[in-house]
This record gives structure tokens, C-alpha cells and sequence, in this order.
């Protein structure tokens, strides 16, 4: 058998392993993993589900019939979870999903993304107007409202290790680090830059798209320091944090449409194992460990450069694209990352979430369907 033809067997047979867990009538949008196993999922028409590791359900609740759009556990209770739906954050125990026991109404746009610090301190939500609300979770009030993207901010996301800074981006395409103490980002770095400054040097090999890079979601390693960012242009870019600025490491690309999703694994076994999700319905599994430890250090000219895109909406990152303006003149080295493992998914992927369970590492998949479909790694 031919070396191609290998490999599209490999991908056919991975894909028969996902064992399909039926989530109800709505597509499932977001899903989370507690690190003891259980996994949340929120979908449309403001369906919530709570399971257990085996795949049986732990309850259901309906929040008002908005989209829910993200979940997220408690670092420090695993019967807590909080979820986004509409413009409102409710936090929900799981011992009896009958209400939920806290309710926030602090953002003026429909929320796109949560994350709560490891200290469970501090939750923080992104939503369509670009604003991100820092919400203090002891005293229940809102202590910081970032606002600086231009545009849609898809992705929030604190460092693990660093409880008091956070990650955002968005349809401005810009990537910001942020400090707690501070309602400014601390730095910024416009992936419109990086890809004029890709194009012109041949960056990263097998990228075809004229699609802007308006970034989608951003993932943390468990270190803290590094950071992947999935993009509309296809392409992921692995950055890395130096105390209070980030630079650009790799960028690599597998997908043949847009990145909706990119997750670590952050396991024991394989901290630096990153999952990609598109909209070309495939899920890559990427090996960075050696980009990551061996990886130089090289300054991006890109860096604290404001954006120049004028509005872009939810309906429009939806559509074929729209190419992105005239080159740069700027020169980066090339690198070409293969992914470890491509399995043919066949829906678009909304979501990624995983955990190591006695030491199997599983994914989880929420994509258009109302299913989450399953991958033990072991299998694969």
C-alpha cells in the first residue's frame, strides 16, 4: 500500500473509534471537561448537560432558551460549572441542576467565552461588543472591564500558573495579553502583520487560503508560558511569553478552511500535545514538545501594532472569506510542522475539550450535530 493511501487508512479507522454520545434535539456548541472526568456540554436553544466519564447523563437544564455558548468548571469544586447564554453567566451545581445558584448580568452583548483563573478568583467573560468582564468571584462584582479589541472578542483565556493574566483575541485579528491590575493590555500583536509577513517569505508551507487571519481561540500550556492561536486563515501560531510580552515561536498549518479550535492536552504524559479542530471537519493532533523546548526566540515586528480592519461580523467568518490586503515587506524563517495524527471528523467542529483519566488520554468533540463524539487516544 502506497504511502497516501496508508495514511487515508489510518485516517478512515481513527475515525470509526468515536464512540457518539447523543446530546439532545439542539447542535452542542461548547463542552468542558472537569479533571476528575466529568464533562459539561451547553448547546442551542439553552440546553446544558452534565455527564459522567462513561457517557450517562447527570442531568439537564434549560437556561431561558439562549444559545449556550460556553461552560467551564470550578478549579476548586467540580460540582460547580458555570455557563454563558445570551448576555448572563449562571453558575449551576451539578448536584442539583434544578436552577442555578448564581446568576451575572454584567456584559451588553451576547458573551462568547469564559474562563475562570486556577485560583477561582476571578472569572472572565469576552463577548460581540469586544469588551471582556473580569467579575471578582468572592465578592460577586465586577472589578475590571477590558475593552481594546475593535470587534468581536472570540477567545478569553487565563494562564495556568499565572492567576492575575489572561490571553484574549478576536475578529480584529488582534492577540493581547493582559494583567489584572492593569486596564490596558500589556502587549498586542496583530496577526494581520504576522500573515503579510508570512506571505512574503513562504512562512508556512501547505497554506493556500486568502482568508484574513481573524483569530478564533487561543489555548495554554500547562507551563503558562506558551500559547497556540487557531485562526480564519488556517493557520496555527505558537507563541511564547516572556514576562510582560509574547513572541512569536512556529507557525504551521493543516487545515484547508478555517481553525475553530485548538486545545492542549495539558496531561501529565503530554503536556505539549495540541488538538486542532476546523471547519474543513478535520481534528489534527500536533506534537509540539520539540518546537516548544528547543524553539529560538525571535522578535515579531508585528508586535503593539493596531489594527486597520474595519467591522467584521459572526455571519461573515461563516463565508468563503475575503482576501487580506498587500503584502509586507518583512522576513521570518520557515518551518514546516507535520501533524502526529489527522482523523477525518466529517462535521465542522465547534468545540474541543479533553483529560487524562487514569492515565488515557480522551477527546471531546461537540461539532454541528447534537452529539459529542468521543476519541480515546489509546486507540488511535
Amino acid at each position: 500500500m502506497g504511502r497516501r493511501s496508508q495514511e487515508q487508512s489510518e485516517r478512515v479507522a481513527a475515525d470509526n473509534m468515536a464512540t457518539k454520545w447523543t446530546a439532545g434535539d439542539s447542535p452542542v456548541l461548547c463542552l468542558d471537561v472537569s479533571r476528575g472526568g466529568l464533562v459539561a456540554s451547553g448547546a442551542e436553544e439553552g440546553a446544558l448537560a452534565v455527564w459522567n466519564i462513561q457517557g450517562s447523563t447527570i442531568g439537564r437544564l434549560n437556561l431561558e432558551g439562549d444559545d449556550v455558548t460556553c461552560v467551564s468548571f470550578s478549579h476548586k469544586c467540580e460540582s460547580i460549572v458555570y455557563a454563558s447564554h445570551g448576555e448572563a453567566i449562571s453558575a449551576l451545581d451539578i448536584r442539583s441542576l434544578k436552577e442555578p445558584i448564581e446568576c451575572f448580568h454584567v456584559n451588553e452583548d451576547e458573551i462568547n467565552c469564559i474562563s475562570i483563573n486556577e485560583t477561582d478568583s476571578h472569572l472572565a467573560a469576552a463577548d460581540d461588543s469586544g469588551s471582556i468582564k473580569i467579575i471578582d468571584l468572592a465578592s460577586k462584582q465586577v472589578t475590571r472591564c477590558l475593552q481594546k479589541h475593535s470587534n468581536i472578542c472570540s477567545c478569553v483565556t487565563f494562564r495556568p500558573q499565572w492567576p492575575q493574566s489572561l490571553l484574549s483575541c478576536g475578529l480584529d485579528m488582534q492577540v493581547m495579553l493582559w494583567n489584572l491590575q492593569k486596564t490596558r493590555p500589556v502587549w498586542t500583536v496583530n496577526l494581520q502583520d504576522l500573515a503579510e509577513e508570512e506571505e512574503d517569505n513562504q512562512q508556512i508551507a501547505g497554506c493556500q487560503l486568502f482568508n484574513p487571519p481573524l483569530a478564533h481561540f487561543t489555548s495554554v500550556a500547562s507551563c503558562g508560558n506558551v500559547f497556540a492561536c487557531g485562526a480564519e486563515d488556517g493557520k496555527i501560531r505558537l507563541f511564547r511569553v516572556t514576562g510582560a510580552r509574547f513572541e512569536l515561536e512556529r507557525g504551521f498549518c493543516g487545515h484547508s478552511l478555517g481553525v475553530s479550535q485548538v486545545h492542549f492536552l495539558n496531561s501529565i504524559s503530554h503536556p505539549y500535545w495540541l488538538i486542532s479542530g476546523g471547519n474543513d471537519a478535520k481534528v489534527l493532533l500536533w506534537d509540539l514538545g520539540e518546537q516548544i523546548l528547543t524553539g529560538d526566540k525571535r522578535p515579531s515586528k508585528s508586535s503593539r501594532q493596531k489594527s486597520k480592519v474595519g467591522c467584521t461580523t459572526k455571519k461573515a467568518v461563516r463565508s468563503k472569506g475575503v482576501a487580506h490586503g498587500a503584502k509586507g515587506n518583512r522576513k521570518n524563517q520557515s518551518y514546516h510542522v507535520l501533524p502526529k495524527l489527522s482523523i477525518d471528523h466529517g462535521e465542522k467542529v465547534n468545540w474541543i475539550s479533553a483529560v487524562e483519566v487514569k492515565g488515557s488520554e480522551r477527546i471531546f468533540i461537540a461539532d454541528q450535530s447534537c452529539q459529542i463524539s468521543l476519541y480515546p487516544l489509546r486507540d488511535l
